[in-house]
C-alpha cells in the first residue's frame, strides 16, 4: 500500500550552527534530493500509472470520460487524501508529497493528474485551512475514502476578474439559499461535494463573498453542460446550476465576507500543483521522444546521433529541470510556512510556457508521426495548453510577480 510511504517530511532543524556541516548544507540546498520515503513513494505512483493508467489513456481521451474503475484505486492508494490527517482516514503527509503525485501522474496522463490535483491542492487544502472542526470531521473521512471534491469559483462574467460574482446567497432563517450558475468547474461530473463561492452582500464588493460547501444531492443543485475541450479531455469541466439550493449555516467555509481570501489563498497553493502538472506533462512527452530518437533511423543512423537533435533535446531537458526546481522550491516553501506567493507564480509561469515549448519540440522530432493520434506526443501537446490559462492566466502570474518586485 502507498500509505506506508506517505510520511510527513519536515525540514531539518538546526540547533547549533557550529555543528552544521557541509553535508547538511548540501542536503538542504538540493531541492530535487528526495528522502528514501519520497523515493519509494514516487516509484510506487509511477508503477501504478504505468501499469493501470497508461493502457486506458487513449480511450479516455477519445471518450472524454475518466475510467470509473480508476477512481476507487486512487482512493485505495491514498492519493486523494494526501494531507488529510490520519485520524480521518487520510495519509497525513505534506504538500510536497501532493506535488510529487501530480507530477508523476502527469507523466502518464495529465487528465488523471488534474482530478487528483484539484482534490488535494484545492478542496482538501481549503477545508484544512478554513474548515471548522465540524466540517472537517464530516467531510474529511468522505474525501479520503470515496468522495471527489470540486472548486466552483468561475462564472460567465468572472474569469480573471474572479470576484465579479453573480451567484447569490440569501438568508433563510438559519440557512442560506444559493442561486446562480458556475462555469469551468473541474471534477464537476464526478464530484460529490463542491466548494461554491457566492455573494452575500453585493454592496461590500469582494468582501461580501462567502464560500459554501454544497453536496451533489442538495435539492435544486444540478450539473449542467460538460465542455468539449482541446486537452485534458478525460478530466471533466462542467457547468453547475444552483436553483434555490438550501445550505445549512454550518457549511459556510471560513467566515462570511472572507470568501475572496479563501479563494485567493487556496489558488496560490493550487498554482504550484499546476506547475507540477506541466513538469510531468513535459517529462512524459520527453520520455517518449528520447525512446523514439534512439529507434528512428534516417541516413543510415538513428536521429538521436545527429547533433542538431541532441542540442534541441538538451535545451528541452534544461528548461524542464529549471521548471521542476521552481515548482519544488515553491512547494518546500509552502510546507515550511514561508512566503511562497511569488515563487508559486514564477513556477506556474515558467512551467506552463516550458511545457508548450517542450511538447511542441517533441512533435517536431517525431515528424509526421507526431501529428497523429497513433503516437502519444500530440496528446501531451494538447494537454499542455491549459497550463497558461487555468488557476490564473499567464498575465495574472506576471502581475503577481511584478507586484512582489515593485510593490
Amino acid at each position: 500500500m502507498v500509505f506506508d510511504f506517505l510520511v510527513t517530511i519536515q525540514a531539518p532543524k538546526i540547533e547549533n550552527m557550529d555543528t552544521f556541516t557541509k553535508t547538511d548544507s548540501a542536503i538542504l540546498a538540493a531541492l530535487t534530493s528526495l528522502s528514501d520515503e519520497e523515493q519509494m513513494f514516487r516509484t510506487a505512483v509511477r508503477d501504478f500509472a504505468t501499469s493501470q493508467i497508461a493502457p486506458l489513456v487513449s480511450h479516455m481521451d477519445q471518450a472524454q470520460e475518466m475510467d470509473v474503475g480508476l477512481l476507487p484505486q486512487l482512493f485505495e492508494l491514498g492519493l486523494m487524501g494526501i494531507e488529510i490527517p490520519e485520524e480521518f482516514g487520510g495519509a497525513g503527509s505534506n504538500f510536497f508529497t501532493s506535488i510529487l503525485v501530480v507530477e508523476e501522474l502527469s507523466r502518464t496522463d495529465p487528465s488523471v493528474a488534474t482530478l487528483v490535483d484539484v482534490q488535494n491542492t484545492l478542496v482538501n487544502n481549503a477545508l484544512a485551512r478554513w474548515g471548522s472542526d465540524e466540517l472537517q470531521a464530516h467531510y474529511f473521512p468522505k474525501l479520503a475514502s470515496g468522495w471527489i471534491g470540486a472548486f466552483a469559483l468561475s462564472e460567465a462574467g468572472s474569469g480573471s476578474d474572479a470576484f465579479a460574482l453573480s451567484c447569490r446567497a440569501t438568508r433563510d432563517g438559519d440557512d442560506w439559499v444559493l442561486d446562480g450558475q458556475k462555469l469551468w468547474v473541474t471534477n464537476g461530473q464526478e464530484a460529490s461535494t463542491y466548494i461554491v463561492f457566492a455573494t452575500v452582500d453585493p454592496e461590500a464588493g469582494h468582501k461580501g463573498i462567502a464560500a459554501f460547501i454544497v453536496d451533489r444531492d442538495n435539492d435544486g443543485f444540478s450539473v449542467g453542460k460538460k465542455e468539449d475541450k482541446l486537452g485534458i479531455r478525460a478530466s471533466s469541466t462542467t457547468e453547475l446550476i444552483l436553483d434555490s439550493v438550501k445550505v445549512s449555516s454550518w457549511k459556510v467555509l471560513g467566515e462570511l465576507g472572507i470568501g475572496y481570501k479563501v479563494a485567493i489563498e487556496t489558488l496560490n497553493e493550487g498554482r504550484i500543483g499546476i506547475g507540477a502538472q506541466m513538469v510531468g506533462t513535459a517529462q512524459g512527452a520527453l520520455d517518449h521522444t528520447i525512446r523514439y530518437v534512439h529507434e528512428r533511423e534516417q541516413f543510415g543512423r538513428t536521429i538521436g546521433d545527429f547533433q542538431g537533435v541532441q542540442f534541441q533535446m538538451a535545451e528541452a531537458a534544461t528548461e524542464l529541470e529549471a521548471s521542476r526546481l521552481l515548482v519544488y522550491n515553491a512547494a518546500r516553501l509552502r510546507d515550511t510556512g514561508e512566503d511562497f506567493l511569488v515563487p508559486a507564480a514564477m513556477a506556474k509561469l515558467h512551467s506552463s510556457r516550458m511545457a508548450q515549448k517542450v511538447t511542441s519540440l517533441c512533435i517536431d522530432l517525431f515528424g509526421g508521426y507526431g501529428f497523429t493520434k497513433e503516437f502519444p506526443v500530440e496528446k501531451f501537446y494538447r494537454d499542455s495548453k491549459i497550463g497558461t490559462i487555468y488557476e490564473g492566466t499567464t498575465n495574472m502570474q506576471l502581475q503577481t510577480i511584478a507586484r512582489g518586485l515593485l510593490g
